[in-house]
Formats: C-alpha cells, sequence, structure tokens
C-alpha cells in the first residue's frame, strides 16, 4: 500500500495552523510541519494538534524547510509526499485530486496543482509573475507547466532521492521542478482552486523573481 504524508513549511502561521493540521489528520494521513523560526508559537500549536514537527531555530527560508522535511519523510519512508502551503490557500479536501491523478499517472514524477484555469482574486501582479515564470520553466523542462508556482503538489519518492536540492527560498518550486524534468520525471498539472482572502503573503514578487531569474541563469542548458 502506498504511504503518503503531507508536509507544511511554516512561518508565523498560528491563526491557521490548527484547522488546517485537523482537517489533514480527519484524512487519516500523516502531517508534519516544519517551523521556521516562527516567533507566535506555530511550532507549539501545530505539535498540540498532533503535527509531527520539526524546528528551524531561525528563519532559513521555505527552500530550507521543505529539503528538512523531504528528508525526513525518505527516512521514514513514505512513497509520496504532499506539499501545502500553512496559510488556508490551498484546500485539504483537494488532497484526494492528488491522489487519484497519482494512481492514474504512475508515469509522473510531479503532480502539480494548477490555480491558473479559474484564477478567481488571485492578485494581478501574481497572475503576470506567474505566467512570465512558467511560460520560462516549461521552457527550460520542455514540459507544459501551467502554474510553476503552485506550492500544492504531490512528488514521488523516486524524484525526491534522485535530485539534490539546493535552494532555501521560494525559488526551491521551480528549482524541484526543472531538476526532475532533467533526469527525466514526467511533470503533470491537476486543476485546484485557487483561494485568496487576507492573507499576508510571505512572497515579494520583485525581490523573488529576481531571485528566480538568477537561478534560471545559474541553470540553464548549455
Amino acid at each position: 500500500m502506498t504511504k503518503a504524508c503531507v508536509i507544511i513549511p511554516t512561518y508565523n502561521e498560528s491563526a491557521a495552523i490548527a484547522g488546517l493540521v485537523a482537517a489533514i489528520k480527519a484524512r487519516g494521513i500523516g502531517i508534519i510541519v516544519i517551523d521556521d523560526g516562527s516567533t507566535d508559537g506555530t511550532a507549539d500549536i501545530a505539535r498540540r494538534n498532533g503535527a509531527v514537527t520539526l524546528i528551524n531555530e531561525k528563519n532559513l527560508g521555505k527552500g530550507a524547510s521543505l529539503i528538512k522535511g523531504f528528508s525526513w519523510c525518505v527516512t521514514q519512508g513514505y512513497d509520496q509526499v504532499i506539499t501545502m502551503d500553512g496559510d488556508g490557500q490551498h484546500l485539504t479536501d483537494e488532497i484526494d485530486l492528488f491522489l487519484k491523478a497519482a494512481e492514474e499517472h504512475p508515469g509522473a514524477g510531479i503532480i502539480l496543482g494548477n490555480r491558473m484555469w479559474k484564477r478567481g482574486a488571485m492578485p494581478l501582479v501574481r497572475v503576470l509573475t506567474n505566467k512570465g515564470m512558467s511560460w520560462l520553466i516549461s521552457r527550460t523542462c520542455r514540459q507544459p507547466i501551467p502554474d510553476t508556482q503552485c506550492g500544492y503538489r504531490l512528488i514521488r519518492r523516486q524524484v525526491l532521492e534522485k535530485i539534490a536540492l539546493t535552494t532555501s527560498n521560494f525559488e526551491i518550486e521551480s528549482e524541484i521542478l526543472i531538476k526532475a524534468a532533467r533526469a527525466g520525471f514526467t511533470l503533470f498539472s491537476v486543476p485546484i482552486t485557487s483561494v485568496y482572502q487576507n492573507e499576508n503573503s510571505h512572497i515579494h514578487p520583485f525581490i523573488d523573481s529576481l531571485r528566480f531569474l538568477r537561478f534560471l541563469w545559474r541553470n540553464r542548458r548549455q
């Protein structure tokens, strides 16, 4: 039987993390929260509500948190890892979409969420940034990827064992796709709900876009 878990990198997500952990536990799936130096008690709340909690003593970035979570999941024998954000923008009801797609597409190394088919209240700056990045990464990966910046995705163990991840910030989401594609894995997308309310995003469109472009330049094909 396939063993799957959800990992959630968090930074000051005390308002949403308890409900998120409870909803995932109710589905009977393992949950690991990586707290990235939060100062609002996020780690304690996650632990009290039943999540395995890994802690960065200081803020290291989303990429560093994901790498720590991936390593833990591989050592624990999980076959599939589902990554979610901790701010409520990813609906727990849609976990089944990823698990079903993984069953139906056994050759896909990564199943990505696609919010661009129905963007809802996604801010215009995010729409434009996402479209530009997705176009560039699709060309780099030589596979069509409509929403490369979506953090809601399922990654198979084989991918995590084969690629070496090095980035510590938000560009890790691009790094995973590029390195998986270059390692020969297929990337498959499933439509998911775009949820934008009053969340405080930790993404800075300008700074993180510059990081992304530097990363892409360093990893361009020769």
